[in-house]
């Protein structure tokens, strides 16, 4: 399996029925795609629509229905559009219940860095600081390094996102939560040491006595 299924499929399991759930792009679109069945979770996207299904198969894309980041998205039956100030209305007044966002960084605190790289032409901060504030969990998909170099730092070097701490950390060696301004190691994927993902791993790490190994939708 590959290390961005893995890390989508994970965090399917974090959902729950009827909840109203965010996702940012890159991994995290792939979540919607291991929704344990007979679960009813709704899928927002910040452009405008709450009812995204599964990314559609090749050739069956509708190009006037995307997702925030200009990607092709399916509708279920029942899905609903809207504006953009209907949108962020929702994500500010703390009616999403999980988002599940990328990472360039997240520090030993459990603050986020994931919409820029000074001096790299970007497109802007999208929705992502509005998510990190106002989602009432905010879960991270990411791989655990970037070109042999950790992302989960002792102190974020790019600029922060939000001051908020994240709450949970899912990358294709582990899971880690943010518990009192620290990350707690939970669980470690099929295969993967504990010693493995400390040494992957810039921030320090609490492990927690009973590390299990990542069960997958």
């Amino acid at each position: 399996m590959d290390a961005q299924t893995l890390i989508a499929r994970r965090i399917a399991l974090e959902l729950h029925d009827g909840m109203l759930v965010n996702l940012g792009i890159g991994i995290p679109t792939l979540v919607a795609g291991y929704v344990p069945p007979g679960l009813a979770v709704f899928f927002q996207s910040e452009n405008g629509l709450i009812g995204t299904g599964a990314i559609p198969e090749q050739a069956m894309a509708q190009p006037r229905l995307t997702d925030a980041g200009g990607r092709p998205v399916t509708a279920i039956p029942g899905a609903c559009t809207f504006d953009s100030a209907m949108s962020f209305g929702l994500i500010r007044g703390g009616h999403v219940d999980i988002t599940v966002l990328g990472a360039l960084q997240v520090d030993a605190g459990g603050r986020l860095a994931n919409w820029m790289i000074p001096g790299k032409m970007v497109p802007g901060m999208g929705g992502a600081m509005d998510l990190v504030t106002g989602a009432r969990r905010v879960v991270i998909a990411m791989q655990h390094t970037a070109r042999g170099k950790p992302k989960i730092v002792e102190r974020c070097t790019l600029p922060l996102t939000s001051s908020r701490p994240v709450d949970l950390v899912v990358t294709e060696l582990a899971v880690i939560a943010q518990q009192g301004g620290r990350l707690k190691l939970l669980e470690t994927a099929p295969g993967v040491t504990v010693e493995q993902v400390l040494a992957a791993t810039e921030a320090k790490l609490d492990v927690a006595a009973d590390v299990r190994t990542m069960p997958i939708a």
